[in-house]
């Protein structure tokens, strides 16, 4: 029984595995983005921890592939061509 308690997150912790808030995790619920399953005794939002380490680590390929961005503040030369 343990065991499948393991299996199971709260809002809370998986807002901090992800880096947003709980707020955020409830809005992606809503929108169907991020589906959370229901406790079944007291109805509370609950995360498999499973999906939500895949999550994790599809971010973390997907950033890998990402070009990298100049940081805003650095002044950027613009190259003027004529025709």
């Amino acid at each position: 029984m343990e065991q499948d308690l393991k299996k199971f997150i709260t809002v809370k912790e998986t807002a901090k595995m992800l880096g947003v808030t709980p707020l955020t995790l409830r809005n992606w619920d809503k929108s169907g983005k991020l589906e959370a399953g229901r406790h079944p005794f007291n109805n509370y939002r609950v995360y498999q921890r499973q999906d939500i380490e895949k999550l994790l680590v599809e971010i973390a390929t997907n950033k890998e592939k990402r070009p990298t961005r100049p940081p805003k503040n650095r002044v950027r030369k613009l190259e003027v061509t004529h025709l």
